[in-house]
């Protein structure tokens, strides 16, 4: 299948995505969240195919740490041939200079030119058929409970677009039945419009009641713990772990039995 990834700057200079860089963190990622979850999960409120041939905007609530990882292997599992970029505090990606090579852009602190770089590099990405750009629009860490307060920035780019589709999406993190927590994610109903349809006020109110419905249905299902309202899209590790999950193992090899690590209590 023919590669998509832009490896050339544009004078906006938006950032160079080194796709062996891509692939290989990619992987490591997979391997970390194999590692730290029991398992990540999906809930999708609408399909996502009709957005192949819109620029894409993903605002995505910001709960915890784990949010760019669970990103990064979304991006990676459901749109890989799509180039993909996200801002991050300019201080950051100083200290994590590996990040430029997998679609990050710096954002500086200072409220005047981090307004200008993220439009400016926001309105270069969404100009490409290709361009996602990912964003957690509160601007900050929010729990899930919290009702969505959207910065301004994502309207004002939003009305500078020509045609282009706004992609919402929710994460929740929550612990199950086993000894490692479940990662939830939730695509809602996606927006298909052009930039001058509504004012950048507009396009804020119009986004934040997307993304909060959008978390709204994801608690819903995590609250009513059922599984099969969901779709696996990672697998981790399940059991105890450590000496009790080797002396059942063992335990069962000498009975002829099989075992299963996970916790059977549903």
């Amino acid at each position: 299948m023919r590669q998509l990834h832009d490896q050339t700057p544009s004078p906006a200079a938006i950032p160079c995505v080194r796709q062996i860089a891509l692939t290989w963190f990619t992987r490591y990622v997979k391997w970390y969240l194999q590692r730290h979850f029991h398992g990540i999960h999906l809930l999708r409120l609408a399909t996502i195919e009709q957005l192949d041939a819109h620029p894409l905007l993903v605002c995505l609530n910001h709960p915890s740490w784990w949010d760019p990882l669970i990103g990064l292997y979304l991006s990676q599992r459901f749109f890989p041939y799509r180039y993909h970029v996200a801002p991050i505090a300019a201080n950051s990606l100083e200290k994590y200079k590996f990040f430029a090579h997998l679609g990050f852009f710096g954002i500086p602190g200072d409220t005047h030119q981090r307004a200008f770089r993220f439009l400016k590099i926001g309105k270069a990405v969404l100009s490409r058929p290709n361009g996602t750009l990912w964003v957690t629009p509160q601007g900050a860490f929010t729990d899930v409970r919290r009702p969505v307060v959207m910065q301004p920035g994502v309207g004002h780019l939003a009305n500078q677009l020509g045609s282009f589709a706004m992609l919402p999406l929710a994460l929740e993190y929550g612990f199950w039945n086993e000894r490692l927590p479940e990662a939830f994610s939730c695509f809602g109903i996606p927006i298909i419009g052009n930039g001058r349809d509504y004012s950048p006020s507009e396009w804020e109110t119009i986004f934040s009641q997307s993304l909060q419905r959008t978390i709204d249905a994801l608690s819903a299902k995590v609250i009513s713990r059922d599984a099969n309202a969901f779709e696996s899209v990672l697998s981790g590790y399940e059991g105890t772990g450590g000496i009790y999950d080797l002396w059942c193992t063992v335990k069962a090899k000498l009975r002829g039995e099989p075992w299963q690590p996970g916790n059977q209590v549903r």
